[in-house]
């Protein structure tokens, strides 16, 4: 930046436009940046560069008025101010934004624009001198200089005369007295106008003022204003140091080459837009709390200047407290009727579920007053948990707001941040009202079962206050510090483990969702219509059996998708050659054969997907019904288990070698599933005799000389439980018996050392998973006889249930021709009975 002509600014700089006042040599400013170009010239050049050349920019007052400006490059004003970045603040409250704190160097004028994306870049030419701001105030301009030199000594006389106007008790106003003394003269007019009270106009004039008389000149009219309106002040009211210290606005922070300065500063106050808070405040019909609580910031505010960091938070936070509805809801739809047609035409099957919401209906005509209830819909993905809350607020009439809390381990994710913070803001539930706009919305919290854990605190245990409807009505976010009432909200929670359960649907629900919902939804985003496609019933079928096995109806609904954008490319390509047909004209025979042969014609409507195409679009089917084929060998049993994704069948894969009696047991299972193989052993040495199990030479101990392998194909998946108790010990007495269990069977139920049979979760999953794998038998505990009524009619009525209340009769069942004992004998336990 040195040269033998003395410090010299970069030839090239980028340019920032800003609608924020003038920056003038010698001063320092706050502006906040948000505009693209700006905000890429901070982010490109200020944040990433490494030298103090990096740090220099020039400044244009941007003259467009910022209520229509564009993102058209304007018209540059043709002298700035090449200043130095000395501080950069991000935020992203309320829109994302830089705060710089920049310092004026010298001025410049454009000679040129180099490019204008992402940022402006300009060559210029430097009009100042930087030495200026390290020369010794002696050495400056001084009245042996002509003209100009008494010119800058009355400029100095006069600015000390409205000095000595005001309070010099006051810390500013000595400290701009020290500041006059301290700085060469000719640097004065830049820092004392950028002092005063000056509109930005007038500081335009001052920028614009290349030669040094003519600034002095402009500056001093502005001294000798404010003189007068002094002495006019005086004359009419008493003198007052609070009237008088008004007068007078210095930057804070102001850096200076090689000086170092800090001053208070005192910006104009917007009178109207204060007035029009305050009328916003009493107009939000907030609670007495809340309202002294936003007047007592409201004062602070009008006493703070601008440019404090303080002032935009104090800002956003009664914007935040006058954009709450307070008292704003929306009345609800208390029709049942109409209700339980809206829920019918929204989601097949989910009785038990849209009983649920008809009740809180029913109870709600009946008892006006009723504090929002707590729904949660737990069950695997895709059986339409997110979509049923949305339905509910559609039946009710209310405002639907989703809040995902999958992840989130931070307890101010719900409760805000105190505005101590830099960067504080109000938590998930405040924003979800100030979205919503009502005070009784539903609110879908998904994922509650997925909430985390860390450093910052438990945010399920922050959710008790909001959800409790013994605390919830005076919720007290952190960000707010006042209660909100939130006992009108209707909160409805999703999980994939636990509560009120969304169990996964059948194969006949399956297709009519198809028919009825998932089809005309994919026709509709891929542009076609019925006439166009056309998937029959027995399509969607193989589709459900073949290309998914899922709980839900997201992958099949994706197939579907898959299926409309092929055939979109049949019916683009049919409409296409029929444009080009139509605009050709008739050629002779002599096109030639060849020609004949590429034409290709348009498919015939509807496309109809059969098998076949099924297949061709598809692919080969990702799952067979090969339950059957695994059944060739003794020591092979079929179980029904439980996960988040809905029910799944279980093979179990038993082994025998010589040995020395060790049982060995294989695929990532828990603490529970092997004491159920051990339990399982254990019974079975126990009843070797009664059921004539043997080893490999035919001794009564099945474990004599012998060691046990026993495997739980899906080796990469944890599994746990006590449910698989029965298939343990079928699969282990088809082992030591040689038998073949039963190909078309499958069982839960867990048992104990009496070979009892204990009832189990999860049936209606495990069964309709059995379902889908082709099983036509099911053995189930005794005590689960009642979950079989929430299957649908059709599929009870499909499959053969066993109930079993020990192990004797799950042997029984689950062998071609029973499990035959010897004569007269009983089965033992082994609890030493």
């Amino acid at each position: 930046m040195a040269s033998g002509d003395g410090i010299k600014i970069p030839s090239r700089l980028p340019l920032l436009l800003t609608h924020e006042g003038v920056l003038l040599p010698g001063s320092t400013v706050r502006l906040s940046v948000d505009s693209p170009r700006n905000m890429h010239l901070v982010g490109e050049r200020l944040l990433r560069g490494t030298s103090l050349k990096s740090t220099i920019i020039g400044v244009i007052p941007n003259t467009r008025d910022p209520e229509h400006d564009t993102d058209d490059l304007p018209g540059l004003h043709k002298i700035g101010t090449a200043g130095i970045a000395v501080q950069v603040v991000g935020s992203n409250w309320p829109k994302p934004h830089f705060t710089l704190l920049i310092t004026g160097l010298c001025r410049f004028s454009v000679s040129s624009l180099l490019k204008e994306r992402p940022f402006v870049l300009a060559e210029v030419e430097q009009l100042d001198k930087l030495e200026q701001y390290t020369t010794p105030a002696t050495q400056g301009v001084t009245a042996a200089d002509g003209e100009l030199g008494e010119l800058s000594e009355k400029f100095y006389q006069t600015a000390v005369q409205l000095l000595g106007m005001l309070d010099m008790s006051l810390p500013v106003v000595a400290k701009s007295r020290r500041l006059l003394d301290s700085l060469p003269r000719e640097t004065l007019p830049d820092v004392v106008a950028s002092m005063i009270r000056t509109s930005n106009k007038e500081k335009l004039q001052v920028l614009d003022a290349v030669s040094l008389e003519e600034r002095f000149k402009t500056a001093l009219s502005m001294l000798t204003r404010q003189i007068d309106g002094l002495n006019l002040l005086r004359k009419t009211r008493k003198k007052s140091p609070d009237n008088e210290k008004g007068v007078l606005s210095v930057r804070k922070g102001g850096v200076f080459p090689g000086r170092q300065f800090n001053l208070d500063e005192e910006d104009e106050e917007d009178g109207d837009d204060a007035a029009a808070l305050q009328r916003k405040v009493h107009g939000a019909n907030m609670p007495e709390a809340a309202l002294r609580v936003c007047l007592k910031e409201l004062k602070r505010l009008k006493k703070m200047p601008q440019s404090m960091p303080e002032y935009a938070l104090t800002r956003n936070y009664l914007d935040l407290m006058v954009e709450l509805p307070w008292s704003k809801n929306t009345k609800d739809c208390l029709d049942i009727r109409s209700a339980r047609t809206l829920l019918d035409n929204d989601h097949y099957a989910m009785d038990k579920l849209k009983r649920r919401v008809l009740e809180y209906l029913a109870v709600r005509q009946l008892k006006a007053s009723l504090k929002g209830p707590i729904l949660c819909f737990v069950g695997p993905p895709g059986v339409g948990k997110t979509s049923v809350g949305r339905s509910i607020a559609r039946t009710l009439g209310r405002e639907f707001h989703r809040i995902a809390l999958g992840g989130v381990c931070d307890q101010s994710d719900i409760r805000g941040h105190r505005r101590t913070y830099v960067g504080s803001m109000p938590g998930r539930i405040i924003n979800g009202l100030k979205t919503a706009g009502v005070n009784n919305p539903v609110f879908l919290l998904d994922e509650v079962d997925k909430l985390g854990k860390s450093l910052q605190g438990d945010p399920a245990a922050a959710l008790l206050e909001v959800l409790d409807p013994e605390q919830n009505h005076s919720f007290t976010d952190h960000y707010l510090n006042v209660a909100f009432d939130l006992s009108q909200v209707l909160f409805i929670a999703t999980a994939n483990t636990t509560l009120l359960q969304v169990p996964g649907y059948t194969q006949e629900e399956k297709v009519e969702i198809a028919q009825r919902h998932l089809i005309p939804n994919q026709l509709e985003q891929h542009g076609l219509t019925p006439q166009q496609l056309h998937i029959p019933q027995d399509t969607t079928q193989g589709i459900i059996s073949r290309y998914t096995r899922e709980a839900g109806v997201r992958s099949l609904e994706r197939k579907i998708g898959a299926i409309c954008r092929a055939v979109a490319v049949k019916v683009a390509e049919g409409r296409r050659v029929t444009e080009t047909e139509a605009s050709m004209p008739e050629k002779p025979s002599e096109r030639g054969e060849e020609a004949e042969q590429n034409k290709a014609a348009p498919p015939e409507m509807p496309i109809v997907i059969d098998h076949i195409a099924l297949k061709d679009i598809l692919g080969p089917a990702l799952f067979e019904m090969e339950v059957s084929e695994r059944f060739t060998l003794p020591g092979v049993a079929l179980g029904l288990a439980w996960t988040p994704l809905g029910g799944e069948i279980m093979f179990v894969e038993a082994s025998r070698m010589e040995g020395e009696g060790q049982l060995t047991l294989t695929g990532q299972l828990g603490d529970v599933m092997k004491e159920s193989a051990h339990l399982a052993i254990s019974w079975l040495r126990a009843n070797a005799k009664t059921y004539q199990l043997t080893n490999m030479v035919g001794g009564p101990d099945p474990l004599d000389g012998t060691d046990i392998h026993l495997h739980f194909p899906a080796g990469a998946v944890t599994k746990d439980g006590p449910s698989a108790g029965v298939t343990i010990v079928t699969c282990l007495a088809s082992l030591f018996s040689g038998r073949l269990v039963r190909s078309d069977i499958a069982m839960t139920g867990e048992i104990t050392l009496r070979g009892l049979v204990l009832p189990v979760g999860g049936i209606k999953d495990k069964v309709l998973a059995a379902y889908r794998a082709g099983v036509k038998r099911i053995i189930l505990p005794k005590r689960n006889d009642k979950d079989l009524e929430e299957l649908p009619a059709n599929i009870r009525a499909k499959l053969d249930f066993v109930t079993a209340t020990n192990l004797d009769e799950v042997l029984n069942a689950a062998f071609d021709g029973g499990f035959p004992r010897t004569t007269g004998e009983q089965p033992r336990c082994t609890c030493g009975k």
